[in-house]
């Protein structure tokens, strides 16, 4: 028997889903803070021992391996990247500094700089120059180089980033630099911005490029590492990496390009929404993913995510395409807090898993959102993590009385219901920001739940938005594992190709698109597994005097793009802004920035198969009766259900709580749920 396994590592659980022929399992086990593979191999472990073999015997008959990882994320965030340096052209080593002019609050004096990841005595600059149209007009000074790169040394920087100004035009010096580079110091790893980056925009190459050099060595040495481990451990299969695009890619690819894996973990449960959301019949989505530390949205039209190319972390621009995933930090193991006027906030800090929240009984004696979620009673203790943890109603109650109820002056259930209503708060504002403030009206959309806890909370946002359909899969807790052996294959590439509608060459333009595509297309049929191969493109365009481009997709029946191709996509950036802006001017000229393709290798991955519906009646699957606190209705008396024996057909009414191994569902008054044939809760409102 061969098995296919994904994991996503979480702040708070480690997360898994194995197929194997005859059956899907999936379960969660503790994440290891500071070494994810503990937790990966707990993941493991737990899957054996359901299959009733050791962990040797499971390795050794597992196929693939798909991980969605945190490590990237939490390198920006803790700001604990590689020692880095940078080389650049002379006179422009502050370019990272100065950012365009941009800055978070204009009307705040006192914001600090960004932390410098690389500080300006590691920032060195070589006598070159290239033109805008890729002449050299200043030959490489490669002594200079060589200078640089030994002082770089001397302060014992273990990666460099270069970056030279019009390297997407020709990439020439910053190719020599390289070579210079291994002679004089073939430890280091190196970054160059005309292969992280080939486009226009100087801050966003050098950002973007600095930010690939400063993570993917961390990186390296964690897949390394790792695929050391799991050999050990008798894995004879192939080790795959969730990319933020979306994709997956071998750990050779990924080791390369660290900036692309910011999102690596949450880009998952949204390759799972699109999946799941076509199986129910749905392409028009809002996912909504509530983890222990975070809560994620995406806006997902016509069964494609939005792609953003102008992400900030942690300070710090990332052009490189990624799904666009918004995050704040309200997860489960949110800690409410009072502040200095008063006032009950919840977030950003998180008591992940170690403590964790007070309720855990492993030491956290923090109030957190878990906390208040099961002195509510939507939680049943022993029912987290699949029963990974038996919650102590007790200890949540005193952590909320002591920090909280006590200080303002109320019951530990009013205290409760603050914290659950400012948390819900903050995350119907996070939907509201990738769907109203772009011109998108939720009430359009089906909002999609997933993650430990974001069923429980989503009967809220939907009744605060005007959202009439919601979609809870049965094994949302581990939606993001599911999306890693769902995914397929992809790499994105990009390329600046500056134009105007009226006198753009369709010859130019199709010679772009094979420059960017045949080695991605080459490093594809070189990658076993893969069925068949997809390319997807599109163009980066603006009114010309505009500052900011839409990224609008070409559409062509064959490989080559026709002058009735690019005519259909300049009617469609028209559209889009229109959409995005509230206006268009179809007789104004065009301007073409640049091009993208993603080149997609599709795998056999899982498909669910349709089961027929049962009876309506849900009583086999009643479990008992709780109260359970409502906003606007207080305790009442509460069907609680038995996730597992809930069949498709089953309809249930609320208030209701459904329990799954994996998470918890929340039917609120005026809603009902109803399990569909693809082991998915369709809960419809009647507001």
């Amino acid at each position: 028997m061969s098995y296919e396994i994904g994991i996503d590592v979480g702040g708070t659980f480690t997360d898994f889903v194995v197929r194997s022929a005859d059956e899907i399992i999936s379960g969660k086990v503790l994440t290891t803070p500071n070494d994810e593979t503990v937790g990966i191999m707990n993941a493991i472990r737990t899957s054996a021992e359901h299959f009733s073999q050791d962990t040797q015997g499971f390795l050794k008959n597992a196929d693939n391996l798909v991980l969605g990882t945190t490590v990237v994320t939490n390198a920006m965030l803790e700001y604990a990247g590689a020692k880095t340096g940078l080389i650049t052209t002379k006179g422009f080593r502050d370019i990272i500094e100065l950012r365009t002019g941009y800055k978070e609050d204009h009307f705040d004096i006192r914001l600090p700089a960004p932390y410098p990841i690389v500080p300006r005595q590691r920032r060195l600059g070589v006598t070159e120059r290239i033109n805008h149209l890729g002449e050299i007009v200043l030959e490489l000074n490669e002594q200079e180089v060589r200078d640089a790169v030994n002082k770089l040394r001397q302060l014992e920087v273990d990666s460099i980033a270069v970056c030279l100004l019009f390297s997407f035009k020709n990439n020439e010096h910053e190719s020599r630099i390289r070579e210079i580079i291994r002679e004089e110091y073939p430890e280091a790893y190196v970054s160059l911005s005309c292969e992280v980056l080939p486009q226009v925009r100087e801050f966003d190459r050098f950002s973007t490029t600095i930010l690939n050099a400063y993570l993917s060595p961390k990186l390296d040495n964690y897949l390394r590492q790792l695929e050391i481990s799991l050999n050990e451990a008798g894995f004879g299969g192939r080790l795959f990496i969730k990319l933020s695009n979306g994709g997956v890619m071998d750990t050779d690819f990924c080791c390369q390009r660290g900036v692309e894996l910011i999102q690596s973990g949450p880009s998952g449960g949204v390759t799972a929404a699109v999946a799941v959301g076509e199986w129910s019949g749905y392409k028009d989505l809002i996912a909504v993913d509530m983890g222990g530390t975070s809560y994620d949205v995406c806006l997902i039209k016509e069964g494609r995510p939005d792609i953003g190319v102008d992400s900030w972390v942690s300070r710090y621009r990332v052009a490189t395409p990624m799904i666009d995933i918004h995050s704040i930090g309200t997860g489960g193991g949110s800690i409410a807090w009072i502040d200095e006027g008063g006032a009950l906030r919840v977030g950003p800090r998180s008591a992940g898993s170690d403590p964790g929240p007070a309720c855990y009984g492993r030491g956290g004696v923090k109030p957190t959102v878990t906390d208040a979620n099961l002195v509510l009673g939507y939680l049943n203790p022993g029912a987290i993590g699949g029963g990974e943890i038996n919650l102590d109603v007790a200890a949540a109650h005193k952590a909320i009385e002591t920090e909280i109820a006590q200080p303002l002056g109320m019951s530990v259930e009013e205290a409760a219901s603050g914290i659950f209503r400012i948390s819900n708060s903050a995350m119907t504002n996070a939907i509201r920001y990738v769907s109203v403030s772009r011109g998108r009206d939720p009430r359009d959309f089906a909002l999609m739940a997933f993650g430990g806890a974001g069923p429980v909370h989503v009967g809220v946002q939907a009744k605060d938005l005007g959202v009439n359909t919601i979609l809870v899969p049965k094994n949302a807790g581990v939606f993001c594992a599911l999306g890693c052996i769902i995914s397929n294959f992809k790499i994105s590439k990009v390329k600046s190709f500056i134009s105007r509608s009226n006198t753009i060459r369709i010859d130019d333009l199709n010679a772009i698109f094979d420059e960017i595509e045949n080695d991605a297309l080459e490093l594809l049929k070189q990658t076993p597994g893969i069925v068949e191969t997809q390319t997807h493109r599109a163009i980066d365009m603006r009114y010309v005097g505009q500052t900011h481009e839409v990224t609008v997709p070409i559409r062509s029946r064959t490989k080559r793009v026709t002058e009735l191709n690019l005519n259909k996509t300049f009617q469609d950036f028209h559209e889009a802004h229109e959409q995005l802006y509230s206006f268009k001017r179809p007789d104004q000229t065009v301007e073409v920035l640049s091009v993208r393709s993603d080149l997609v290798g599709t795998r056999d991955t899982l498909k669910y198969h349709s089961t027929p519906f049962e009876s309506e009646d849900p009583s086999a699957a009643y479990k008992e009766t709780r109260r359970v606190g409502f906003d606007g209705v207080g305790f009442v008396d509460t069907r609680i259900y038995d996730g597992t024996k809930v069949r498709p057909g089953n309809l249930i009414t609320g208030p209701a709580v459904i329990e799954e191994p994996e998470t918890t569902i929340v039917i609120y008054p005026q809603q009902e749920a109803m399990l569909d044939h693809y082991q998915t809760y369709i809960i419809e409102s009647f507001q």
